[in-house]
């Protein structure tokens, strides 16, 4: 297997009193999108600046490229672009000149695609003016087309898409997917579940400087949700209750319609004809499928949604808890 492009191992620290990482492990692979989930203070933030070099672990190892970071910060930080959640630009310099310092310092000469880059965001436009005259989703998106400039192998994002209007948000994540599709790396930080639905790879769920979880959505969502979940709605919602002697039915439960949980797809048919027969006028049924923010909540709470008391309690697993 390659090797990580990132790869943390029991990384420690704190800022005074207030431990922001605590024996964190992650590792990213090349040409994967990971997502780190978590509320404010999870150590997001404090992953990125690890990641590149901005600050010196007190405990463990980080490894960016096979490099340590800290002390070889230019080497890695040549082959990353970076946009934190409140990104440092130039206000008294207009866009061009903001682009035109990064792609120096990049080491770009005249090959900048500066007027790509920003068209792609959508600021091309406004690159003639100051950038202290831009509202903050613009500069979000100056930060954005600095980023790319010089095709980074590694693009680190920290709440991308915050001040950001609808448009311009869809830009950000279609970039995320066109650089992993494109064999780029790319870790992205939120606490906006929807960013990362459907584009990680792998989602590691942070909280208090560790790593609640981590692993591709599916393979971490069989580990709550071994079998089916499905739907049910009636038109007197009180006889979806006969539903909990069906056979196949692992969990059950009512709150407004009623939400199971059954051994094999295949009994549906038999389910929908069994309730029928009981004088059920069922209106809905659905299989549920889980999101991810069905996953962040059930990790977060450390226990299975309220939608899986057992009405047939299974034996628990180490690795469920």
């Amino acid at each position: 297997m390659a090797e990580p492009v990132v790869q943390i191992k029991g990384v420690s620290r704190a800022f005074a009193n207030v431990v922001a990482l605590d024996d964190f492990d992650l590792e990213v692979p090349p040409g994967t999108v990971t997502a780190l989930l978590g509320p404010n203070g999870a150590g997001k933030t404090t992953t990125v600046r690890v990641i590149t070099g901005g600050l010196k672990v007190s405990g463990g190892s980080v490894k960016v490229f096979g490099l340590d970071p800290y002390r070889e910060g230019e080497a890695v930080r040549k082959r990353c672009g970076v946009v934190s959640a409140k990104p440092a630009l130039y206000d008294r310099l207009n866009g061009w000149d903001n682009l035109r310092y990064a792609a120096e310092l990049f080491g770009l000469g005249e090959n900048a695609r500066i007027a790509e880059a920003a068209a792609r965001f959508g600021i091309r436009d406004a690159l003639d003016f100051r950038v202290g005259t831009y509202s903050t989703g613009m500069k979000t998106r100056l930060a954005l087309a600095r980023a790319v400039l010089h095709d980074p192998q590694l693009l680190l994002l920290d709440e991308p898409t915050a001040g950001l209007d609808p448009e311009s948000a869809r830009a950000v994540l279609a970039l995320i997917d066109e650089m992993a599709t494109g064999g780029k790396t790319v870790l992205l930080c939120t606490h906006l579940l929807l960013e990362a639905e459907g584009l990680a790879d792998q989602v590691v769920v942070m909280d208090q400087g560790h790593a609640l979880i981590a692993g591709p959505p599916a393979e971490l969502s069989k580990r709550f949700w071994p079998n089916l979940v499905v739907l049910l709605d009636a038109e007197d919602r009180e006889t979806l209750d006969e539903a909990k002697i069906f056979e196949g039915v692992l969990a059950y439960e009512r709150n407004g319609h009623a939400t199971i949980q059954i051994d094999d797809l295949a009994r549906i048919p038999d389910l929908i004809a069994y309730m029928s027969a009981r004088g059920v006028r069922l209106t809905r049924v659905e299989p549920h499928v889980p999101t991810l923010e069905d996953l962040y909540f059930a990790v977060r709470n450390k226990t299975r949604p309220a939608v899986f008391k057992r009405s047939q309690t299974p034996k628990s697993t180490e690795q469920d808890r």
